[in-house]
């Protein structure tokens, strides 16, 4: 990553969706660039499974979905799909949890007046999908209250990916607050995956993938990043986990946390190991890991699933309507015991534009869904239904709505590139307004 200068957001630190400095800024813009190149091939992928399990070719995409392989003495003789789901996604969680810790270590999140508006949003964004879903399938015939967390999880590739569709030029403030709260989002997502929807808890594998864990992070916190010895370690540490019950992606999680963000030396313009692992591990992320699960989660058939099933009716719900309110109002609550304004430029229509967008729920809401009630079960399919109705409801309401605004985005969007000193650093970092 090239070096740029550090320059204080004077005029915006103590507003709503304040502009961040300028490294941050930099920064979160090209990891934006290869989730929206993502989320691409997610959408992609996701249609063209859904296209496959409906056609009359719908015994191949299964025959090749249910196809096992591995080694059955280390419990591993896993289908294609639950390598996809256990596997691949704990990349995705690893590159999660090395991004929620920089931010928050080394990131404009470290001060805990920035940190407290994604932080509530996604906190809010959780609880009132959840308590919505609940609330309709504990009031309706064959509900399944169990499938309360399927509609909490808010994508950040699909979300960027609407976004790159709709051409909608959002300013860096509101572009950094959607990922910085789907990132958090994903941290709150897996710790419910481990302490709720892990069925048969056991210890021992549990306790011994504490070893590896530990090994992996007394390296990374001597520099090392050699791969031979890395990679070895992580492996072990996710075959473990994945025997001992709780979800394998949780095994992405603890690894990222014990990579030093900050770098040894104080003088060293280079990237810190996180940094540079998420760098790496990033395209991996994004290009393959995801739009893999998306491909072989996603691909319901469309006769096997009931649209106006509770199960279906309240993801619909809990996305469109809970993530809107819960998202909005958090936000609402921040402004009203903080006393803060609105950033210069930004209204709160910008606001409900995002909080619609974050009720795009795909990759982690379809893990869930197999979770609570077992993949390729009807529930299931009722769910992996609601999740594709309602983020597509959601992204068209926030399409409407960022698109009307879309020509003052542009603006605001030109003002924060302006350099009329042409010193390489944009005229707003430099002024008080």
């Amino acid at each position: 990553m090239s070096s740029v200068p550090e320059v204080p957001p004077v005029a915006d630190k103590n507003k709503l969706f304040g502009r961040g400095s300028l490294v941050e800024t930099t920064r979160i813009a090209e990891i934006l660039r290869t989730e929206t190149a993502g989320g691409l091939l997610l959408v992609g992928a996701a249609v063209v499974a859904l296209v496959w399990a409906n056609s009359p070719w719908s015994s191949a995409y299964e025959t090749i979905s249910d196809a096992s392989f591995g080694p059955a003495a280390l419990h591993l003789d896993l289908s294609v799909a639950q390598w996809a789901a256990d596997g691949l996604l704990a990349i995705f969680f690893f590159v999660a949890g090395l991004e929620l810790k920089r931010e928050f270590v080394a990131g404009d999140l470290r001060d805990p007046r920035r940190a407290a508006l994604p932080v509530a949003a996604a906190v809010g964004g959780m609880i009132v999908p959840a308590v919505i879903y609940v609330a309709v399938n504990a009031t309706m015939a064959d509900g399944a209250p169990s499938g309360w967390a399927i509609p909490t999880a808010t994508d950040i590739a699909f979300a960027l990916a609407v976004l790159g569709l709709i051409n909608t030029h959002l300013p860096a403030a509101l572009r950094t607050f959607l990922l910085t709260l789907a990132v958090v989002d994903d941290l709150l997502a897996i710790t419910i995956i481990a302490v709720f929807y892990t069925s048969a808890l056991h210890l021992l594998p549990l306790l011994l993938a504490l070893l590896p864990v530990a090994a992996f992070g007394v390296l990374v916190q001597r520099r090392v990043r050699s791969w031979w010895l890395l990679l070895p370690l992580a492996l072990t540490a996710w075959a473990l986990v994945h025997a001992s019950g709780v979800h394998a992606t949780v095994a992405g999680v603890l690894l990222a946390f014990t990579v030093p963000v900050r770098r040894r030396e104080p003088g060293d313009d280079g990237p810190g190991l996180a940094e540079h692992f998420e760098h790496r591990w990033r395209p991996v992320s994004a290009g393959i890991a995801v739009p893999l699960f998306a491909f072989f989660a996603a691909g319901v058939t469309v006769a096997d699933a009931e649209l106006w099933a509770p199960v279906t009716i309240g993801v619909v719900a809990g996305l469109v309507a809970g993530k809107t309110i819960g998202v909005l109002g958090s936000t609402w609550l921040v402004q009203r015991f903080t006393r803060a304004e609105l950033a210069k430029g930004l209204s709160w229509w910008d606001v409900l534009g995002l909080a619609m967008l974050a009720g795009v729920g795909f990759t982690v809401s379809l893990l869930i869904g197999e979770l609570a009630f077992g993949a390729g079960t009807d529930r299931d399919a009722d769910a992996k239904l609601g999740i594709l109705v309602g983020s597509v409801l959601a992204a068209a309401a926030a399409t409407v709505l960022l698109r009307a605004r879309n020509r003052h985005y542009r603006e605001l969007v030109e003002e924060e590139r302006r350099d009329d000193d042409a010193d390489g650093i944009p005229d707003v970092y430099q002024r008080g307004d």
